[in-house]
């Protein structure tokens, strides 16, 4: 048990803490998988934890830039159950990691190229590795490319297990890139796009997926904050999607949680980087948070 916690905690200096937070929760809490679920597959797993899973979003974003590979390599060493990350389509089709439609606020697109508003889908891939997608950050870093989804499934998968969020296109492409990389079921995908989740469970029904929302509108009207919040409807959507994680905002409580459950859906928080509202939810039972701040989710999890 500890040759494995320092396996997938140890590896940055600045991570002492959490570390050994995560160290003495996780050993206080003996062994959080049930033995019938140590045949399934990762993705399976993890929707079987006796505790609720910390979440990297986009890597240790509060550590290095988002969705770059030292956020992903740190996210892994802090101990994150699952590390988050976004991915597009390119012009000539290769997948590629990256949050926003536009290029502008995490790379040096609009330097390079001029202009504003570079859509990242009218680039090929090549032109893609020209940019550096480290220097906007709060504490710059240079020499940082925009990595593929393959090469994020590299870093990710060697201590973890990637949580896959579809940003732009269809669902064939990841289906096919996950079978050919014997992935399916080895991590889990989730988008706003409920259609693409449906395709997605056609074509591999295998395949753990998560809904993700609130959406911001219902039959062409736009919704209102509380039309917004989880709620049965939802979650009886979201069953119908093949989905088996409600992955959304703050807009949930103890009633849509106990909802959830009762559908053996399972609910997923984002993007929560503070102990305060980590508290509430946990106190509510949700099932993970999404946190740019893995720390701060192991240590609420500690003092529990």
């Amino acid at each position: 048990m500890i040759s494995l916690l320092n396996r997938r905690l140890g590896g940055f200096g600045c991570f002492q803490t959490s570390r050994l937070v995560a160290l003495t929760f996780l050993l206080s809490a003996g062994t959080f998988l049930p033995a019938s679920a140590a045949t399934n597959s990762p993705a399976e797993r993890l929707l079987a934890s006796a505790r609720p899973l910390v979440i990297a979003h986009r890597g240790y974003s509060a550590m290095a830039p988002e969705n770059t590979l030292p956020a992903f390599e740190r996210g892994v060493a802090s101990g994150a159950d699952m590390v988050e990350l976004d991915y597009h389509h390119t012009q000539d089709g290769a997948l590629v990691v990256l949050h926003d439609y536009t290029l502008d606020r995490t790379t040096d697109a609009t330097n390079r190229w001029g202009g504003s508003k570079l859509k990242i889908a009218d680039k090929t891939l090549a032109e893609l590795k020209q940019l550096d997608a480290g220097k906007w950050f709060k504490h710059p870093q240079t020499g940082i490319a925009l990595p593929t989804l393959n090469e994020s499934l590299d870093v990710i998968q060697r201590g973890s297990v990637t949580l896959i969020e579809r940003k732009a296109g269809d669902a064939a492409a990841c289906v096919k890139l996950l079978n050919e990389r014997q992935l399916m079921n080895q991590v889990v995908v989730q988008a706003f796009d409920w259609d693409y989740l449906r395709d997605y469970h056609r074509l591999e029904p295998r395949q753990v997926l998560g809904a993700l929302g609130p959406p911001a509108t219902k039959d062409g009207k736009k919704l209102t904050d509380a039309e917004k919040a989880l709620s049965p409807a939802w979650l009886d959507e979201i069953k119908s999607l093949g989905a088996l994680a409600a992955v959304w905002n703050k807009q949930v409580d103890a009633a849509s949680v106990k909802a959830a459950h009762e559908r053996g859906l399972k609910v997923w928080v984002y993007t929560v980087n503070d102990v305060a509202t980590a508290h509430q939810l946990l106190a509510a039972g949700v099932d993970g948070i999404i946190t740019d701040n893995p720390a701060i989710l192991w240590k609420a999890l500690a003092v529990r």
